[in-house]
């Protein structure tokens, strides 16, 4: 017992004791019990203020003892809370089971091994990888296989010292509420670890355990391997592309993917390849990062020859695309090679890249089959481009906007189909794309076969990825983005941020009207932490709501739309823009000039970064 004289009160006395008690690892509890000897009294407040809670589609946080970051100990709670609820919702799951996979991570293993091993002791069938696999596996089997339910130990393309634990439903898709809501309920509902939780021996002998992992493999390729369209362009194609899997797990599987899609092999980013904990030669394992976190790929690009490059975050889910502008290589002169080199090269962004795949979607379902678009649909988030929109106005086919995370793209996906409808392609702004629907999640894996067929296909008619965006702007308008983010470490900051902006003539829903003295107008604002929601007639929001989170959108009379939104795993206040042209206004520079004023006025009017001592991302 810790003595009152260390100045404890006594609820934080029993909850440390109560978790000393609980907790048989030994490097943990022996870290709690050394703040103890030490006196670490304000450590120790801040330790045990509050556990971790679900929030994108399950909990992620840095890897620690106590009761707000990520040990074995939470991992047997959120386990104990899960399996629970799924045996209440579930009647089938015992004879279902669930896919359990992991990354790279420090105690990703661990931390899959003790959740198989609590869900087994239940009685409940496990499909327990036997190596790391990349996170889109595990939707994929559990529509593979019809169970009841998936978990991915990942903190995905978080600083290595977080992990997570990502949870799927039998839809294949992430959770949603109330799923998440009452695990968290069923959670603190059961923190007393069961008498079998730590014992993992059950691993080596239960009969329910199963390694999913060469059937799904075969599968998963088999139906990639399906959807090639011009298979002779892929075999014949100089293309040479540049793959990094970022530290992360990805290698072995897009190696198989080239190869399935008749692909000449990628050179590979050697140093990244293989999967790695410490993340050595990146700060953020990130590729979203742009160019900071491409740099080796960069460099094995240009001494091998390729024109493209290709990189998967950590756990693979994530796609990002560089592509060499030749003519600017061709400029550069001995003296300023390294400074020149990366200039040569267009990193794109997430909507560019979903601008390109939406189309390539779209021009292979035309070409195998003839069918009308009347039921084909696309999707994407809303802090995402409205470029699909846009050429769905063109084309036919429907476009439907989600909140933001494929969570909601997933879930809604499930929803066309079972009315019959065809979903060729969703995305979201932060590199995550689904192309086609085997993974009702993004996929990197597939997404980074696709691009590169993409690019194939286009050098056979002598144009890039570059050339076919500007085609696609010039054809359904152009659709300009600056999206970035402040780090805000501080929850009330960022509260008082966002209710100024609720309250900014001094009552309820009086949002700013317009930016640099009436210049630009606002037309509507939808807020969707409160439900409001200027544009509709009683002035509620028609797309779900949450008040656990941040997310207000301004439309201003030029076509700008402006989202700004908190993160749901990071301290990051995002902010996404995106100007959108008719196809008649072709002057780019022009419309670039005047997203970038706008923006700019939007940051420090609406953000105020100087005087919320917010820390602006490093580009």
């Amino acid at each position: 017992m810790i003595h009152s004289r260390f100045a404890l009160n006594e609820d934080l006395d029993q909850r440390i004791n109560q978790w000393l008690e609980w907790d048989k690892n030994e490097k943990t509890s022996q870290a709690i019990q050394s703040l103890v000897n030490n006196m670490n009294v304000s450590e120790l407040e801040a330790m045990f203020d509050s556990r971790l809670t679900f929030g994108t589609a399950g909990i992620r946080g840095a890897m620690g003892p106590g009761p707000g970051n990520m040990n074995d100990l939470v991992i047997i709670q959120t386990t104990q809370g899960l399996v629970t609820y799924l045996q209440e919702a579930c009647t089938e799951s015992v004879l279902r089971g669930v896919a359990i996979g992991y990354d790279g991570r420090y105690n990703s293993k661990r931390f899959a091994e003790l959740t198989t091993a609590i869900i087994l002791n239940r009685g409940i069938p496990v499909y327990l990888f036997s190596r790391v696999c990349p996170t889109p596996f595990i939707p994929y089997t559990v529509t593979h296989f019809n169970l009841s339910a998936g978990i991915m130990i990942t903190a995905s393309h978080n600083p290595k010292e977080d992990n997570g634990y990502k949870v799927y439903w039998q839809n294949g898709s992430q959770i949603i509420p109330p799923h998440d809501k009452n695990i968290q309920k069923s959670i603190v509902e059961q923190l007393t670890p069961w008498e079998t939780s730590w014992d993992t021996s059950v691993l080596s002998t239960s009969n329910l355990l199963k390694d999913p992992y060469s059937e799904v493999w075969d599968a998963y390729f088999d139906l990639l391997r399906g959807t090639v369209v011009y298979p002779m362009v892929n075999v014949r194609s100089p293309l040479k592309f540049t793959y990094t899997a970022m530290h992360g797990v990805g290698y072995p599987y897009m190696k198989e993917a080239f190869n399935v899609v008749h692909l000449q092999p990628f050179l590979t980013v050697s140093e990244q390849r293989d999967p790695d904990p410490e993340f050595p030669t990146v700060k953020f394992p990130n590729p979203e990062e742009g160019k900071s976190a491409l740099d080796l790929a960069i460099k094995t690009a240009d001494t091998g020859g390729s024109t493209v490059i290709l990189a998967n975050d950590p756990d693979a889910d994530r796609l990002a695309v560089a592509e060499k502008n030749v003519e600017m290589g061709l400029t550069v002169h001995a003296c300023a090679v390294s400074v020149r080199r990366n200039k040569s090269w267009k990193v794109f962004t997430g909507n560019e890249l979903g601008a390109l795949l939406g189309w390539w979607s779209l021009h292979c379902f035309k070409n195998k089959t003839k069918a009308d678009l009347d039921n084909v649909y696309m999707l994407a988030s809303t802090v995402s481009s409205k470029i699909l929109k846009s050429m769905a106005a063109v084309e036919g086919f429907n476009f439907t906007e989600t909140l933001t995370g494929f969570k909601w793209m997933g879930n809604e996906t499930v929803n066309l189909l079972s009315q019959g409808k065809t979903v060729l392609f969703a995305f979201e702004e932060a590199i995550g794309f689904m192309y086609g629907t085997a993974v009702l999640d993004k996929d990197g894996i597939s997404a980074g076969a696709k691009m590169a067929e993409l690019a194939c296909y286009l050098q056979d008619i002598g144009m890039t990825l570059s050339d076919k965006l500007a085609d696609i702007y010039k054809t359904y308008g152009h659709h300009i983005s600056e999206n970035s983010y402040y780090f805000c470490y501080n929850q009330e900051v960022i509260k008082q941020i966002f209710d100024r902006l609720r309250t900014f003539a001094g009552t309820a829903n009086t949002y700013p009207t317009s930016i640099l003295k009436g210049k630009y107008r606002i037309t509507s604002v939808r807020d969707l932490t409160t439900g409001y929601d200027s544009s509709q007639h009683d002035k509620k929001a028609i797309l779900p709501t949450s008040k656990s989170s941040q997310m207000i959108t301004f439309a201003f009379n030029n076509g700008l739309v402006v989202t700004l939104r908190t993160s749901g795993t990071e301290p990051k206040i995002k902010y996404y823009t995106e100007l959108c042209a008719a196809p008649e206004e072709q002057n780019v520079d022009h419309l670039r000039e005047v997203l970038k004023e706008m923006v700019d006025a939007i940051v420090e009017d609406f953000l105020q970064p100087e005087k919320n001592n917010l820390t602006a991302r490093k580009v």
